[in-house]
């Protein structure tokens, strides 16, 4: 059974930093793309940041820059490295293995002026 378990959100001031952590099980996580999502209300869940096995990355334009993910093989974690957070970046953020496909419950960070 997949398991997906973000951390790390909160509230911060426009500006500030956090990192998001999502720990995985039941998954052979070393051969298995992640990502990084985030939804506001009434929009569309949309990808971040992605991070293949062998750990290269990619972000979307929006937080390229601010953002770096990471991942942890041995530790089956990833990471999102998040700085000068702006209020646009508020949202539900979800960690997910791309195949199998599974999602974490999600994690809220609100950032605020």
């Amino acid at each position: 059974q997949v398991q997906l378990v973000e951390s790390g959100g909160g509230s911060v001031q426009v500006g500030g930093s956090l990192t998001l952590s999502c720990a995985a099980s039941g998954i052979p996580f070393s051969g298995i793309d992640m990502a990084w999502y985030r939804q506001t209300p009434g929009k569309h869940r949309g990808m971040v940041a992605w991070i293949s096995p062998g750990g290269s990355p990619s972000v979307i334009d929006a937080v390229k820059g601010r953002f770096t993910i990471t991942r942890d093989n041995a530790k089956k974690m990833i990471y999102l490295q998040m700085s000068d957070l702006n209020t646009e970046d508020t949202a539900v953020y979800y960690c997910k293995s791309i195949a199998p496909e599974s999602w974490g419950q999600g994690t809220q960070v609100t950032v605020s002026s």
